[in-house]
């Protein structure tokens, strides 16, 4: 059985023993975590649990800005804040 789960402003499809990285939540590592159902298959009303593997940071994106014959250079870098969930049930209520 699989679901559509909202979390920080994005739409993830999930089933039983997936493993996900979404934006940083605020619990801490092997909490439980419930997750807002959208849709489940067939249509049913359904309850998600998740376990909080990690909290980690994505890779540097570099952000670079630059005008040519003007001398203006900036150069700025951002990590995302990042935690893993391992989806642990998919109930159909």
């Amino acid at each position: 059985m699989f679901a559509v789960i909202r979390t920080g402003g994005k739409q993830y499809k999930v089933a039983k023993d997936d493993k996900i990285k979404v934006e940083k939540l605020e619990a801490k590592e092997g909490d439980s975590v419930d997750c807002e159902v959208l849709y489940a298959e067939g249509g049913k009303k359904a309850k998600v649990t998740a376990k909080v593997l990690e909290h980690k940071r994505d890779a540097k994106v570099v952000i670079f800005k630059k005008k040519r014959r003007q001398n203006y250079r900036r150069k700025k870098g951002h990590k995302q804040g990042r935690t893993v969930l391992q989806i642990m049930d998919v109930k159909a209520a």
